[in-house]
């Protein structure tokens, strides 16, 4: 079964003024399929072709580099489209809310050690909010379509937050202004979604 491109939850212009329309078009349409696309030729014929795009990360050390830079493309993009929504934004108040209060030293602590690991990440990749192995929470980065799942990742984890810190992501509308982008982003993060996928993650 090849892999396909996900629909969207919500229309190109949704998440503006925070993430503008034809950046969306072309990431979620262009990019996005590209790795689709790609992954798909590069597992024709082997077993992932029979393999779910988790199972393919997690064992991504077997895969040669085509597999890992778009498999890795479409899991990445897929949850990035699922944790934004034109409904987000705040504070959680629910249980992720809870575990970032309690593990990662408060909303505010958590925003900053998040921006940061979107700032620092030299040229493109992704900044993370993943569930650990114990259960507990942790903020990190990846460079290119690396995550948390892939078993040569230094941070290990299953991602239910990331920030894709590509410039495809928000050159046209915020140039070279990543921290703006950043900022933006916040506006956008639907804290259900992320809980849904914390609580997931957890059992």
């Amino acid at each position: 079964m090849a892999f396909e491109l996900p629909k969207l939850n919500y229309a190109f212009n949704a998440l503006e003024p925070h993430i503008d329309a034809k950046t969306m078009e072309i990431h979620h349409g262009k990019h996005h399929q590209a790795y689709v696309t790609n992954l798909n030729n590069a597992i024709a014929g082997t077993d992932a072709e029979k393999m779910s795009i988790e199972d393919i990360c997690k064992n991504i050390s077997k895969y040669p580099m085509p597999v890992r830079n778009n498999g890795g493309g479409h899991y990445n993009h897929s949850l990035f489209w699922q944790v934004m929504s034109p409904n987000g934004g705040g504070v959680p108040k629910n249980e992720v809310g809870a575990a970032i209060e309690a593990e990662l030293g408060g909303f505010d602590k958590f925003k900053a050690d998040f921006m940061q690991a979107g700032a620092t990440r030299f040229g493109s990749g992704w900044a993370w909010l993943a569930v650990k192995a114990d259960g507990k929470l942790c903020v990190c980065s990846s460079p290119n379509q690396d995550n948390p799942l892939m078993d040569i990742s230094d941070c290990k984890g299953t991602p239910i937050l990331g920030m894709d810190v590509w410039e495809h992501a928000y050159y046209l509308n915020y140039q070279n202004r990543r921290p703006d982008y950043m900022t933006a982003f916040f506006n956008v993060i639907d804290w259900n979604k992320v809980n849904e996928l914390y609580l997931k993650a957890k059992h």
